[in-house]
């Protein structure tokens, strides 16, 4: 059975993929680590929509986790030709304030499940000649952000792997396209342990809704895009290319330095 593949499904911008690709009658595959959120998804998108939908709860930072995913699906005959790399974490503050381990857990999540994954279940798409992947990665990966080191870092990776296999996919008709949300109304926040008296240092006053990036992504890949920015305000602010990082990364850091009380 093909199957459309989810990581970090169970909330957010995963979640609103599930449902938007349940309606358009897509079966699935969600992946998050709590199977409490993933079993009431499933019933609701199976019950709502007539589909197929099947979850596998699983930490994606543990050694190990892309091969036990993949033998999962061979075990249960499922095809994945639409894979979603979603799952993501982040982290603010001062390098330093931030425990190593959660630093390094972090990195893996953002950056290695999604290789592994994607070279788990490439050579189907390729052998079939047949699929699509989306990578889900913010506007932090455009620049490097002060205060969000390590995070922006990740993200990077992801924006150069996605339009490096992108091209490379291209040859096997198979669309690959990195999709940048700006700050979305999401446990992001809540997530990389940013308070409320926090939040607005690294957020714009208007979020994005869940459904609005998911909007923008599905939109982008039906025009074969290789990379979709999502929200006007958001395409505005990349016209910031143009001005020198080193520019762009003194104003931010002075910024942040400010609002988060470091001098």
């Amino acid at each position: 059975m093909k199957v459309t593949l989810i990581t970090g499904a169970s909330l957010g911008i995963g979640q609103a993929f599930a449902k938007q690709l349940a309606s358009e009658k897509h079966n699935l595959l969600l992946i998050a680590r709590s199977e409490n959120k993933l079993k009431v998804l499933c019933d609701e998108l199976m019950a709502k929509y007539n589909i197929k939908a099947y979850y596998f709860p699983l930490d994606l930072t543990k050694p190990g986790a892309d091969q036990t995913l993949f033998e999962e699906t061979e075990t249960r005959g499922l095809q994945v030709d639409f894979l979603v790399n979603n799952a993501g974490i982040g982290s603010a503050g001062d390098f330093l304030e931030h425990d190593l381990q959660s630093e390094i857990a972090m990195m893996h999540l953002n950056m290695d499940a999604m290789v592994a994954l994607t070279y788990r279940f490439l050579p189907q798409m390729r052998a079939r000649k047949r699929g699509k992947i989306i990578n889900v990665s913010p506007m932090a990966g455009f620049i490097p952000i002060p205060y969000m080191a390590v995070y922006a870092a990740s993200k990077a990776f992801v924006h150069s792997f996605t339009q490096g296999i992108a091209e490379e996919n291209r040859l096997f008709n198979i669309q690959t396209m990195l999709l940048c949300p700006g700050a979305t109304e999401t446990n992001f926040f809540e997530a990389a342990q940013i308070g409320a008296d926090r939040k607005s240092s690294f957020s714009t006053n208007k979020l994005e809704t869940p459904e609005e990036v998911v909007t923008s992504g599905l939109k982008g890949l039906k025009r074969n895009k290789r990379v979709t920015i999502s929200g006007t305000q958001n395409k505005l602010a990349r016209l910031m290319q143009f001005v020198p990082n080193s520019v762009i990364i003194k104003a931010l850091g002075n910024r942040m330095r400010k609002n988060l009380n470091y001098v």
